[in-house]
Order: structure tokens, then C-alpha cells, then sequence
């Protein structure tokens, strides 16, 4: 049973991950800081631990698809980070593609006969 367990939580990990890329350029329109962002995505339903959004983000802004400024005039600064015009274009063809894919995933559900 625990290594059934821990396939399925090893699969549900995987299965989130693929979305993380999607749920971070979807609120990324207006400037946020990483905190900011972590709350965002949970009140959605989202939840990301920091260790793993900062990391993506770095890397989102190396691929071009965010961009980040330094906020100096509160009690401690602050990164903020926003899409560019190249990250808009590439979430919006995710976006389609995502799409496309859970519906054809509701195909193949309607399909079984459970």
C-alpha cells in the first residue's frame, strides 16, 4: 500500500509541475513580488512553496518571459516581476495548447465506462 501511496503522490507531483509554468505567467500581466505571487496562486487553488517559485522565476526571466525591477521605496525591497510582450505571446499559444489538451482529455473520460 505505501508504495502505491507514493507512486500516486510522485504522479500527482509530476502532473502539478507541468502546470506550475502556466499558473505563474497567468497572473504575471501586472507586476508582483514573489510573496505576493504565492498568495495569489493559493487563493486560486495553487499552492507553491517558495523554494520552488524562485527558482521558476529566475528561470522565467533567463527564457525571456518575465522581466524584474527592484521596488527600494517601502520598509524593504522588494523584486517585482511581470511578463514581457514575448512572455504574453508564449502564455497565450500555452494557453491554447492547454486547452486543447484538457479537452481532448474530456473526450477520452467521457469514453469510460466507470
Amino acid at each position: 500500500m505505501g508504495e502505491e501511496k507514493d507512486l500516486l503522490s510522485s504522479l500527482v507531483l509530476e502532473l502539478r509541475r507541468g502546470t506550475l509554468v502556466l499558473s505563474v505567467l497567468s497572473q504575471m500581466k501586472e507586476p508582483k513580488y514573489g510573496y505576493a505571487l504565492v498568495q495569489s496562486l493559493e487563493e486560486k487553488g495553487v499552492a507553491i512553496d517558495p523554494n520552488t517559485l524562485y527558482p521558476l522565476l529566475r528561470r522565467l526571466e533567463s527564457q525571456k518571459l518575465l522581466e524584474s525591477s527592484w521596488e527600494t521605496g517601502g520598509s524593504k525591497p522588494r523584486k517585482y516581476y511581470h511578463r514581457t510582450e514575448y512572455g504574453t505571446q508564449v502564455y497565450m499559444e500555452l494557453k491554447e495548447h492547454w486547452q486543447q489538451l484538457t479537452h481532448s482529455m474530456e473526450q477520452l473520460w467521457k469514453e469510460e465506462d466507470i
